[in-house]
């Protein structure tokens, strides 16, 4: 990645003159490339650019599978897709300043978005959490407006919106298949995995059967942590990492979470009401992701190897626990 590179999509999305000044390449990403240009008048903004280089996950079966909710959230078009949507509920997601899909200004669909420079919630909350309870607030009232949508199927956003439909028949179905998906990955990498999987395949049957029937959809962003919600000037939380907007069941997100984060961070987040037969599918299901997704991402060439490591083993764990013989 060189400034030139970038020079004249920069100049074309914030205007007035200004000149790139420089690229920074921003940690976390591992699907897209994100990187902060700064403009000669210090004026900054966010590219993504989707192209094959940026993206550090092995290729793997189903991937591009539209049809899939949990096939990867990899792409301009979905991006767009789940901006529009966001938009569309009053959710405040980064501006768009320019979107190139033929490739006028980089050989790779590309997007140059606001930037919002300083702590995400996740890093204010640590520091401060009366200075975050704010923007907390707000989010939880986004995430409402969020679980109050209603859309006539479930699955990708981009899918749906577009007139299109899922594969599987139900949320829980589609669930199921995925942890299967998940365990039979899992077990593949991991011999304590393998050792559990009749007894995790047996517990996942067990919670699938006891969902009971639902077509109440609602939009899930998919991998909701404090660390993909950055503040704006006003206090106001803003949405990133949107790809894998859906509509699904609001207690999918809901899992994630509690996951995700220690009960003070999601108390204020918290809502009753959910159901608790898919809260436990989808609690095992989603452990299983976490196990299978970052032990096929450190086959590749991913750099913070210890970290994803660590994602890896505590999800093991808390799978294995689940299903512990007592």
């Amino acid at each position: 990645m060189t400034r030139d590179q970038l020079a004249g999509a920069a100049r074309v999305a914030l205007g007035g003159g200004r000149r790139l000044e420089s690229v920074e390449r921003l940690a976390g990403g591992s699907r897209k490339g994100v990187y902060r240009l700064t403009m000669d008048d210090a004026a900054t903004a966010i590219a993504y650019l989707w192209e094959e280089s940026e993206n550090y996950w092995p290729t793997a079966e189903g991937d591009g599978d539209l049809t899939d909710p949990f096939s990867p959230g990899v792409g301009l078009d979905l991006f767009e897709a789940a901006h529009v949507r966001l938009d569309a509920l009053g959710l405040r997601v980064p501006e768009l300043h320019l979107v190139d899909r033929e490739c006028v200004h980089y050989p790779a669909d590309l997007a140059i978005v606001e930037d919002f420079p300083g702590e995400d919630l996740m890093d204010l909350f640590n520091r401060d959490p009366r200075a975050a309870e704010p923007t907390m607030a707000r989010l939880s009232d986004a995430l409402a407006a969020m679980r109050s949508h209603r859309a006539p199927s479930f699955g990708k956003v981009a899918l749906i919106d577009g007139g299109g439909t899922s594969r599987a028949v139900s949320c829980e179905k589609a669930a199921f298949a995925f942890a299967m998906g998940c365990l039979a990955e899992a077990a593949s990498r991991d011999r304590r995995i393998a050792d559990a999987r009749d007894r995790l395949e047996e517990r996942l049957r067990e919670l699938a059967a006891s969902v009971r029937p639902r077509a109440d959809y609602s939009v899930v962003h998919g991998e909701l942590g404090l660390d993909h919600v950055l503040v704006d000037r006003d206090g106001n939380p803003v949405l990133i990492d949107i790809e894998d907007l859906m509509y699904f069941d609001v207690e999918w997100e809901h899992v994630f979470l509690q996951l995700r984060h220690p009960d003070g961070h999601y108390r204020r987040l918290a809502v009753e009401g959910l159901d608790e037969n898919r809260l436990a599918l989808y609690t095992l299901a989603q452990r299983l992701s976490l196990t299978a997704g970052p032990l096929r991402l450190l086959e590749g060439d991913f750099p913070d190897r210890e970290f994803m490591q660590g994602i890896a083993e505590h999800h093991l764990n808390e799978a294995l626990a689940l299903v512990a013989v007592v």
